[in-house]
């Protein structure tokens, strides 16, 4: 167990309220229809149908509004059709393949393969038909988007397909695929309308060759030699999803590591998995440019060195879907970034105009989007409403073995000089995991000195998104380690070494 014991506890701004309404309310608004009841009925209007639309709409009509979504893409936005649902349905094939690797030391035996777990990998990458995987992949996320727009209709949320922009904070003005313009009026309106993905001036994606995130799920074929450039979350879940599959990964990381704004150990840990399953990482290495050749792809560094690949992966981030919106023409207030400037309850600086998900940069998780999306309707309908707390928010970084967190970060409490200790276990030595055969993974806590009051944790191993619920809700709920360890867990279990690192954090009483 270490203790870090700050200097000074610095104070915390407040949060800035957002302006008042800056842009008049349209003159001809439409008359709002009463509810049985004789009370008028609410408009809202929610641009964009991803987690944080969808969600939304639903705490509107139960809340008794009229609702309508306007949505180009498809219900369910990136995170359904282009983002979390098809990348982990990837990852889930590929995670296969890494159970597969420990076949040989648990006593499996493949017909007619003799050896190690190379010699497993080696004959496995042979029988993937990636175009079977990528038609399942987006067969799935299709099937999941009907699913929303169903329980959308049922609820009696009007679904609407085009490109919706604002007029002013009362109207949104749509256009239709078919080129007709309709115009909603709103007494609220949400602007859920996510993001897409960043690229490179120089290396403009074909859809072929220099691929983003979003275009990868039209490869029929496992390519020779992926370049992958960007080692954020993105860049690592697909490098290590390929890796697995089979593929030559080469890793192309602008900073010194892969997840640079992830735990250290867990990081450090992700990366050497990595190279042992044989992908090359090239750490601060910056790409510049992408250029396609008669049979790949040439990636140049900064530096001048240049790297060579069938394909090559861009993963550098995401900007705000925010531009032609309208909003800035409504006095909408943007940050230098492009993105929505909320508060905790959602609102922008107009009133009644309200924001939710990546296009607002709080933090780029669907639960969050979600998260915003129904406080939104709470605070806008005059509901109880609880301000957005991303204290208790858990997030997942599905590689192999998957990285989840919750709480501060080590950096962040360092950063706030809160007195902290940690504490922290391998799973190695955990025996559900000796008997699944897994090595690589621990689990950390950080715990606040003198109180035992968990501030966060790390969870890195198999299944680590569901392991680390436990240590979510100590953090929501202000759990001390004692309270964790008090718990009983069963034996065996890989629960059981989240205990005993909360029993190490025990901090004994003087008398």
């Amino acid at each position: 167990m270490s203790q870090h014991t700050p200097d000074a506890s610095p104070q915390q701004p407040a949060p800035a309220a957002p302006d008042e309404p800056q842009v008049a309310r349209a003159a001809a608004a439409s008359t709002v229809s009463p509810s049985s009841d004789g009370r008028p009925v609410s408009r809202v209007v929610v641009v964009g149908g991803g987690p944080g639309g969808y969600e939304a709409a639903l705490v509107a009509r139960r809340l008794g509004a009229q609702v309508t979504v306007v949505e180009r893409s498809g219900l369910g936005g990136s995170a359904v059709l282009t983002d979390v649902v098809p990348s982990k349905t990837l990852i889930a094939t590929a995670e296969w393949m890494t159970i597969a690797d420990r076949a040989p030391e648990l006593g499996i035996r493949l017909a007619g393969v003799t050896g190690t777990a190379d010699a497993v990998r080696d004959a496995l990458r042979h029988t993937i038909d990636l175009g079977a995987v990528n038609t399942r992949v987006k067969a799935l996320a299709a099937a999941q988007s009907a699913d929303i727009r169903a329980r959308l209709q049922r609820e009696g949320v009007e679904v609407v397909a085009g490109d919706g922009r604002l007029l002013d904070a009362e109207h949104v003005a749509v256009r239709t695929a078919e080129g007709d313009e309709r115009v909603l009026p709103a007494d609220v309106v949400l602007v859920a309308t996510g993001a897409t993905p960043r690229v490179l001036p120089d290396a403009q994606p074909d859809g072929e060759r220099i691929l983003t995130w979003t275009q990868m799920y039209d490869l029929d074929e496992l390519p020779q030699r992926l370049v992958v450039v960007g080692s954020g979350v993105t860049g690592a879940e697909f490098a290590g999803a390929y890796t697995s599959l089979g593929a030559d990964v080469v890793l192309v990381s602008s900073r010194d590591r892969v997840l640079p704004g992830e735990d250290a150990d867990a990081a450090e840990l992700i990366e050497r998995v990595f190279t042992q399953r044989g992908m090359t990482v090239m750490g601060r290495s910056r790409a510049s440019s992408a250029r396609r050749t008669a049979d790949g792809v040439v990636v140049t560094l900064e530096d001048g060195r240049t790297v060579e690949g069938s394909h090559v992966l861009l993963a550098v981030g995401s900007v705000p879907t925010t531009r032609g919106l309208g909003l800035e023409e409504a006095g909408v207030r943007l940050t230098p970034s492009g993105h929505v400037e909320v508060d905790k309850v959602s609102r922008t600086s107009v009133r009644g105009v309200y924001a939710a998900g990546d296009c607002t940069g709080v933090l780029p998780l669907a639960s969050v989007a979600a998260t915003q999306g129904r406080i939104a309707m709470a605070h806008a309908l005059g509901d109880a409403v609880r301000p957005l707390s991303l204290t208790g928010v858990a997030a997942n970084i599905f590689t192999a073995p998957e990285i989840a967190t919750v709480g501060l970060s080590e950096a962040r409490l360092r950063e706030r000089g809160i007195a902290y200790s940690t504490s922290m276990l391998p799973l190695a030595r955990n025996p559900r995991a000796k008997m699944l055969g897994v090595r690589d993974g621990f689990v950390k806590i950080f715990a606040r000195t003198g109180t035992g009051t968990v501030l966060g944790a790390v969870v890195v191993g198999p299944r680590a998104s569901e392991a680390v619920f436990p240590l979510t809700l100590a953090v929501t709920h202000r759990l001390t380690t004692d309270d964790v360890a008090d718990a009983s867990t069963v034996y065996p279990s890989m629960s059981g070494t989240v205990a005993e690192v909360a029993r190490m954090l025990h901090q004994r009483t003087e008398d």
